[in-house]
């Protein structure tokens, strides 16, 4: 009688077709001496599993926070690096963000009641339709939209003769600053108003001023107020030193602008 594992007997059975059968070119018997092995098939897939279950936990722990995971394998390349890199926030940022708003500064200029008449009835294109006319647009304020910085030029030798500042109120523009002295230039710089305005000495022609001062304007409440100021003499010892070559006057130190 054939035992239960097929160990019990001596595996002499001709013709036997059972299940352990090992007789013949498929069974184990492979050169007929009747002794068959002991089939390791579920022993084999058991031991599988487990190495799989050891890998797969192998890959979890290198996944985790505590590993580098992939990354040990080498540098990732391209498309990897791309897919990994945050998108940046448009609507991120310290400073304030502001719509691409643009205006007619020739309209904001003759709209102004502040502003006189004399310089609306001076104020002509250049060429054409050009007028000699800056515009600049930042924060300045921290208005809802950006504040315009309007310059007024000479067309012949663009000189500045007047600097205005406008701040959106609702849905029109007010004239907050103004400055209508010659040679005079208005800037934004990282929050800040910059004025520089010309100095020059008795006979300095238009192009070679003595001098320059520079002040900063902030933004306090509803007006703007003086922050810093400075002066610079420019010198006479390079260059040319007037059109002509001759030394021309040095101007009298200027007094700091009233606050």
């Amino acid at each position: 009688m054939r035992g239960l594992d097929g160990g019990a007997d001596d595996g002499r059975h001709d013709g036997d077709g059972g299940i352990d059968s090992g007789d013949g070119p498929g069974g184990d018997d492979r050169y007929g001496t009747g002794r068959r092995r002991r089939r390791r098939t579920a022993k084999a897939a058991s031991i599988t599993a487990a190495a799989g279950l050891v890998a797969v936990g192998l890959s979890m722990a290198a996944c985790s926070t505590g590993g580098t995971g992939s990354r040990d394998e080498g540098a990732a390349g391209p498309r990897e690096t791309a897919a990994a890199a945050p998108t940046p926030d448009p609507s991120a940022g310290d400073g304030q963000r502001y719509a691409a708003e643009r205006v007619d500064p020739i309209a904001l200029l003759k709209a102004d009641p502040k502003i006189g008449e004399r310089l609306k009835t001076d104020l002509k294109p250049c060429v054409a339709d050009a007028y000699p006319v800056d515009a600049s647009y930042g924060n300045l304020t921290n208005a809802p939209s950006p504040d315009v910085v309007v310059n007024v030029m000479t067309c012949g030798d663009a000189v500045g003769i007047g600097t205005y500042v406008y701040r959106k109120q609702s849905d029109r523009y007010e004239n907050v600053f103004m400055a209508e002295d010659a040679a005079v230039y208005g800037t934004i710089d990282r929050g800040e108003l910059i004025v520089t305005k010309q100095v020059y000495a008795k006979g300095d022609p238009v192009a070679y001023p003595s001098g320059e001062d520079v002040i900063t304007y902030r933004w306090s409440g509803s007006r703007f107020t003086q922050h810093d100021w400075v002066h610079n003499d420019y010198s006479r010892a390079v260059g040319d030193g007037g059109p002509d070559g001759g030394t021309v006057d040095e101007p009298a130190p200027s007094e700091p602008p009233a606050n």
